[in-house]
């Protein structure tokens, strides 16, 4: 049977898929995740960079502190990655079906990708909110459930979804320049004849559409910046919705705080990116091949 005329595998299969590749790529690449927060929560001009910002911690806080905060993500790395592929899935059989259009193009593939991480985002923030929290190098909170219980009490409900606006611009722009960069970068490799050439490919459109991802969406460093104020009753919070916060950062601190933290961030989750891919295909042609025909 031709590679077109396979039949999609069901649903819990991709969602399964994503679910391996996250939490495959959360436990690499986490400690990265922990300086770069550190370095966008950081105020002010800082020379610090990443290598001083790891030393910091390492030195003043303990090895452990990289790993701090890391249950929320991990919990969350499961439905997070496999809604970020459903999802892609998902848009894209639906694009195609209103577009009328059989293939999907590069213009598809951006808007597939985008509508993927606005999905995406509303699942992410409150456990993106507790991770913040507990990575702050001022935190006094015992652990995830202690953020939860004081955020509630002090905030309400709600007060798990602030930062939602800013997660949401964050995920939609990396996910459009990720799934983008993939359709982009697997057209201009050479077509795969075996596994292993198909698996090298995945990885490297994968890098690169981490690191445009990452490039493109780095300026949502206000994202950390709202999800780890202090807010105080009748103080109107300093960062508080996205664009006018980005205005404030590049007027008290220069353009080049934008992407603070974009060191350690762009080394996680470029071939983070590319791990992702590697592992979703790599699980999914498992199960292809474990269902058999229609499937391969």
């Amino acid at each position: 049977m031709a590679a077109a005329e396979k039949k999609p595998l069901p649903f819990i299969a991709n969602f399964a898929a994503g679910a391996i590749a996250g939490i495959s790529e959360i436990l690499t690449f986490y400690p990265l995740d922990v300086v770069k927060t550190r370095m966008q929560l950081a105020t002010g001009k800082s020379s610090l960079g990443l290598v001083g910002t790891f030393g910091n911690i390492v030195r003043q806080e303990g090895f452990g502190r990289l790993y701090r905060g890391l249950v929320p993500p991990l919990l969350l790395e499961a439905p997070k990655r496999a809604v970020k592929f459903a999802a892609n899935d998902y848009w894209g059989k639906t694009y195609l079906k209103l577009s009328g259009k059989s293939k999907m193009s590069q213009e598809l593939a951006i808007l597939t990708g985008s509508t993927a991480g606005a999905t995406e985002s509303f699942i992410v923030v409150p456990f993106e909110l507790v991770k913040i929290k507990l990575q702050d190098k001022a935190s006094t909170y015992a652990g995830p459930m202690d953020v939860v219980r004081k955020v509630i009490k002090n905030d309400g409900f709600l007060g798990l979804y602030a930062g939602m606006e800013a997660t949401f611009w964050r995920h939609l722009w990396w996910n459009a320049g990720y799934f983008g960069c993939i359709f982009k970068v697997r057209a201009m490799l050479p077509k795969p004849e075996t596994n292993k050439a198909r698996l090298v490919n995945d990885l490297t459109a994968g890098t690169v559409g981490g690191f445009v991802g990452t490039a493109i969406n780095t300026p949502y460093v206000v994202k950390s910046r709202i999800q780890g104020a202090t807010k105080a009753p009748g103080v109107v919070p300093k960062y508080n919705w996205t664009y006018p916060a980005l205005l404030t950062i590049m007027r008290e601190e220069g353009p080049a705080a934008l992407y603070k933290g974009f060191a350690p961030k762009v080394l996680r989750l470029a071939p983070g990116g590319g791990v992702l891919l590697l592992v979703v295909e790599f699980t999914l042609n498992i199960f292809r091949n474990a269902l058999g025909p229609p499937y391969v």
